[in-house]
């Protein structure tokens, strides 16, 4: 069978010319016929994967400019008959980008498996049968079945539909939802105006569709326009930190690098060497392992993370969720159950109704949108027997409305039932039922109404309205027919706090985060709940005072407020980005299509397994359950991957640093080099190892009360200090071997080698902590490490195996030295260490 180009103007088609072209029908495809189309038209996805094989990682290792210059040289030095220079400057540049892939590979895989639990699936017509698939697998020709709050994975034409609004803001930038049906349109038509078409990227509202897939993957318009401008996900508040970092130490490395090698040339050494010795020098200074430890240290810190029922999506999001200092959450699920109960259907005069419930039973079991709590919390108890009724017609409920409506036969008679939000019920109804089933107009009865709907919400009671109308012979519904209906009384319903959330909220109050609560409840319910979530006196702002107030004064306000009631949709993310403005790191936790907007807004999104399609596809992080306590140990993980990265970002501008600013400075003044090129790579090398187990390493209690982020200012300052505390020993080791113990060339080496390894491993043990470093014990990776380093550079400075880097073995008394010189640096460090984290 040959297949043929995808149509490029599907809109202007008729749905029978479409199922011919696809050499498709309203069965859907076979597995075995979309395998085939997956091979030919590709997988439905932006972008192809990203090659994660091992060779790709490996050649990943040795794309550093300076690492290729390197290996410049060595060739360079084969040319000049130095081969042995040639060899190990290879050797270790090899040893060192092995090491690094290692650590890299042997996580590779973690996130992918980690990801795979919580991904998004998409229910379409595989053999004739409902199937769900993953979205990546969906293929043109494909029928696909949709509800609110799904994703529309590719570019579809409408097959049938009901009520069907969608969300099409990611493409044209219309903020409204857009109602969509069949149909046929001329091609000239623009995407804007074409109602018949579905487009990947976006996400339906309400309502119900079947649509044919015709473009998938980078074939679609959203695949287009990603291809053109070359989207990319916004930074995260950690990668923008890092990459200000990067910054900083290349300033500080192309400054010092050119400034060693014009002075060396001034100074009439050799160019090839003093070439070598500066590319060395800024080997040394450029911390090459940082993307390799921090890939390391977040895909640990994923896998430790979903052992806690927590799935991190985006990696980098997990320093975000280490850094978030506020969590602005909706209150159902997280603060309270989450398990919604019915509590009473009451008429107008508060007395139980028989009839309320039986049409309040009706309405939530002939609903067929998405799945609703408050439809289960009506169906679940009651098992009314309806077999006299049937369903007619649906109005799906969307977020405008804020309400539902079903129509439904009885004895030949067509009845209209809509149950929603209280004043939305009000807004379209001309009478009301009292308790003996006499009907009234309703004018004089809303004030009453109102009066209940107060009382029971103080008493932290969510209530709704229902109302009906008979219509006839009528067969189906529409928008306008909910008009001059009968008010029949309230639906109350009552969603308990969580069993001790008022300490879960301390807990995150101790950890530096404070909860926000947005909802769209009402006050008097939200206040009520937020008290007994341990919030005393709880301020509150409501959506109509968010519509009164500019952006500046709510900026003045969000920060104070506890609680955001009766907000709409689009009022939360204006919420979520004023509290962003106040220099907050904001996580908003979320899990339906109304959420989906402040999700994108948050520094970190969060969602729950649970979650509508487009909610869970939105979010960084998925929890498996919606549980705050679940979301207090992810954060506490997300603070010890970002204190081990740290770790390594002060070790490798402390010690390191410090070593290569006093070989940059002694190369001045002594007439021969401090160490050759091939010693600064073997040094370079030591000095990594224990810094690559840093993941492992366990972190003080005081890390993680509460949030951090990266301060430039901070590493600059630590680099100073420390660096120069490194520095004044190393002077003082020169000082001894030069003029106390007359050191020759090689023995200068040989020292100077033995004391910059062996004091750079073990200052690894010193300011991993804020302690003193005897009374926080390392993890055991690191100080085996450690060790093993401390025993390799010893062989290597004092057997003849050193010869071949250019060492000797030194005398005992040398050796005596500069072990003492190492215990006072050591010394000296804490006392730096001591003073510096007390000022800061």
């Amino acid at each position: 069978m040959e297949y043929p180009k995808l149509p490029g103007n599907f809109w202007s088609l008729s749905s029978n010319e479409i199922f011919q072209i696809l050499a498709a029908d309203e069965k859907g495809l076979s597995t075995v016929e979309a395998v085939k189309r997956l091979n030919i038209y590709g997988v439905n996805l932006l972008k192809a994967r990203k090659g994660t094989g091992w060779f790709l990682i490996l050649i990943a290792q040795f794309k550093s400019p300076i690492i290729l210059i390197l290996i410049f040289a060595a060739i360079i030095s084969f040319f000049l008959k130095d081969s042995v220079d040639g060899i190990i400057i290879l050797a270790i540049i090899i040893i060192s980008g092995f090491l690094s892939f290692w650590q890299e590979f042997s996580a590779k895989n973690v996130v992918e498996k980690l990801i795979n639990k919580v991904k998004v699936k998409a229910t379409i017509l595989r053999n004739g049968l409902q199937s769900e698939i993953f979205l990546e697998e969906i293929a043109p020709g494909d029928i696909i079945i949709l509800n609110a709050g799904d994703i529309i994975p590719a570019d579809c034409l409408l097959l049938e539909s009901k009520d069907l609004f969608v969300n099409e803001s990611t493409l044209t930038g219309e903020t409204f939802p857009v109602e969509k049906k069949p149909g046929i349109l001329p091609v000239q038509t623009i995407m804007a105006k074409r109602f018949n078409c579905l487009f990947m990227g976006t996400n339906v509202v309400s309502g119900t569709a079947n649509a044919i897939i015709v473009n998938t993957g980078k074939n679609t318009e959203f695949g287009k326009i990603s291809e053109r401008l070359k989207l990319k996900l916004p930074e995260t508040e950690f990668e923008h930190s890092i990459k200000r970092f990067g910054y900083f130490l290349m300033e500080i490395t192309l400054t010092l690098v050119f400034l060693i090698f014009a002075a060396n040339i001034f100074l009439k050494k050799p160019v090839f060497d003093s070439f070598l010795f500066s590319l060395a020098i800024a080997v040394g200074l450029t911390p090459q392992l940082l993307p390799a430890i921090i890939s390391v240290n977040l895909s640990r810190g994923a896998k430790r993370i979903a052992a806690k029922k927590v799935i991190v999506k985006r990696l980098s999001s997990i320093e975000n969720l280490g850094s978030m200092n506020i969590l602005c959450t909706d209150k159902t699920g997280t603060i309270t159950e989450g398990k919604i109960e019915l509590n009473a259907a009451l008429d107008i005069t508060g007395n139980k109704n028989t009839k309320l419930l039986l049409f309040a039973y009706l309405n939530s079991s002939y609903e067929t949108g998405f799945s609703n709590p408050i439809d289960e919390a009506i169906k679940t108890p009651l098992k009314l027997d309806i077999t006299k009724f049937a369903k007619l017609d649906e109005i799906p409920y969307d977020f405008n409305r804020k309400r539902l409506s079903i129509l439904a036969e009885n004895n030949g008679k067509s009845l209209m039932i809509t149950k929603g939000s209280l004043d939305k019920i009000l807004e379209i109804c001309s009478f009301v039922e009292n308790g003996e089933g006499n009907l009234l107009e309703i004018d004089g009865f809303k004030e009453k109404i109102m009066q209940r709907f107060d009382e029971f919400s103080s008493a932290g009671f969510r209530t709704l309205g229902l109302s009906y109308k008979n219509t006839g012979d009528d067969k189906i519904i529409s928008k306008k027919d909910e008009t001059g209906m009968i008010f029949l009384g309230f639906l109350t319903f009552i969603d308990k706090p969580k069993k001790d959330i008022d300490k879960i909220i301390l807990n995150l109050e101790r950890l530096g985060i404070a909860i926000k609560i947005i909802t769209g409840d009402n006050r008097a319910v939200s206040a009520n709940i937020g008290k007994q979530a341990g919030i005393k006196e709880p301020v509150i702002l409501t959506g109509e005072d968010l519509k009164n107030i500019s952006d500046e004064a709510l900026t003045r306000l969000v920060g104070k407020t506890d609680i955001f009631a009766e907000v709409e949709p689009n009022q939360k993310e204006k919420i979520i980005i004023a509290l962003k403005k106040l220099g907050n790191v904001v996580g908003y936790m979320g899990d339906g299509i109304n959420d989906v907007s402040a999700m994108h807004a948050a520094d970190v999104s969060i969602s729950v397994d649970s979650a509508v399609d487009i909610a869970k596809e939105t979010a960084d992080i998925i929890l498996l359950e919606k549980d705050l306590s679940i979301l207090i140990d992810g954060t506490v993980e997300g603070r010890i991957v970002f204190a081990n990265t740290q770790k390594y970002i002060y070790m490798a501008t402390s010690a390191n640093f410090g070593n290569m600013f006093s070989m940059a400075g002694a190369s001045l003044f002594l007439p021969f080099l401090p160490l050759l090129p091939r010693q600064i790579l073997l040094t370079n090398l030591l000095t990594d190892m224990p810094e690559m187990t840093i993941a492992t390493d366990g972190v003080d209690a005081a890390m993680v009360q509460s949030p951090r982020r990266i301060n430039i200012r901070f590493i600059r300052n630590f680099m100073i200090v420390f660096g120069l505390v490194s520095s004044i020993f190393d002077y003082i080791t020169f000082g001894v071997l030069l003029w106390l113990m007359h050191a020759t060339p090689v023995q200068f080496r040989t020292g100077w080698f033995l004391e910059s390894v062996i004091s750079a491993a073990i200052i690894v043990l010193v300011i991993r902590t804020r302690k003193p470093f005897f009374r926080s014990r390392p993890g055991k990776w690191l100080l085996i490490s450690t060790v093993l380093v401390i025993i390799a550079t010893v062989l290597v400075a004092l057997t003849p195996a050193g010869g071949i880097f250019g060492f000797e073995p030194l005398p005992p008394l040398f050796i005596l030295i500069l072990a003492g010189i190492l215990v006072l640096y050591i010394f000296f460090v804490e006392i730096a260490k001591n003073i510096f984290y007390r000022k800061t």
